[in-house]
């Protein structure tokens, strides 16, 4: 059992499109989150380009945690987290985020945050995520 779970995503072969639009990922990830239960508290978001290659960051502060997007416009790449405690399960986020915003290719590893029983600590695995053709099955860190 944890504290909290953390998912680290890593979307390939995402639309140029997508990899520029901050607002539409910031407001979608925003939904997901509330529709998974979660309360947001703020959002911000970045857009680069001038000074760095093309993309953009976006945070949402929730009240269990956090979620965030890191884009590589020029390679398709968007890097994601969503880092949730109490009883929002930050795979719900994902599943709703996907449901709204193309995300190309997905890979995710999951984590445990701060183990509070013995199975835990010892890198006991954690749940398959099985929607959606995700599905990678990690060890706690």
């Amino acid at each position: 059992m944890y504290k909290g779970r953390h998912l680290l995503v890593d979307c390939r072969n995402v639309a140029r499109e997508v990899c520029l639009n901050d607002k539409l990922v910031l407001n979608a990830m925003a939904r997901a989150a509330e529709r998974a239960g979660a309360t947001v508290v703020s959002q911000v978001r970045y857009k680069f380009g001038q000074d760095s290659p093309p993309g953009f960051a976006a945070v949402v502060m929730l009240d269990e945690s956090h979620c965030s997007a890191h884009s590589y416009a020029d390679l398709g790449l968007i890097a994601m987290d969503m880092f949730t405690c109490g009883t929002t399960d930050p795979r719900d986020v994902l599943f709703f985020l996907r449901e709204e915003v193309d995300l190309g290719d997905v890979e995710v590893r999951e984590f445990g945050r701060f183990a509070v029983d013995q199975d835990a600590e010892q890198g006991a695995m954690l749940p398959s995520l099985d929607r959606e053709g995700i599905g990678v099955l990690t060890r706690s860190a």
